[in-house]
């Protein structure tokens, strides 16, 4: 009898010290590992923490990482991405530097980004006063436009 709940404590032992190696799926941002991860479309380390951006796949939760929102709206049209949509994006309050949900953010079009394309995204109660802002798709948008732009100088 002594056997049979050793070897069953045992078990529940495994189990639980099992469980928790497992990786948590989640659509929240995933840790930066500043200057270390890189973008994945220009393939620049992460080091600005106010500009960054994650994309979350929502079927496998993979997490995507870019040094600014140009590159993460480009590599979506550029690799052709079906989820693109659906996508949980996460970018850095550029106040705060805390992670905020991309598509509800409030962006305004004069800040200093590591790629050039200008755009800081702030939560709603952080918005500077005085300035320029734009909502999420309109950024979109722009984004293309000063790509379009750029190749048409023969930038990047």
């Amino acid at each position: 009898m002594k056997r049979y709940k050793l070897l069953a404590l045992s078990i529940f032992v495994l189990f639980v010290v099992l469980s928790g190696c497992q990786k948590k799926i989640s659509d929240s941002p995933q840790v930066m590992h500043w200057d270390r991860d890189m973008c994945e479309r220009c393939k620049m380390a992460i080091s600005e923490r106010k500009f960054a951006v994650q994309v979350i796949n929502p079927k496998t939760k993979k997490a995507y990482k870019f040094d600014d929102i140009g590159c993460a709206v480009l590599w979506f049209e550029e690799e052709k991405i079906p989820w693109k949509n659906e996508a949980k994006i996460w970018i850095t309050d550029a106040k705060t530097g805390e992670w905020i949900d991309a598509k509800n953010a409030i962006y305004t079009d004069d800040s200093i980004t590591p790629m050039a394309f200008g755009f800081g995204a702030y939560a709603k109660k952080n918005v500077p006063s005085n300035r320029h802002t734009l909502d999420f798709n309109h950024v979109v948008k722009k984004i293309f436009e000063i790509e379009k732009l750029n190749k048409n100088r023969g930038i990047r």
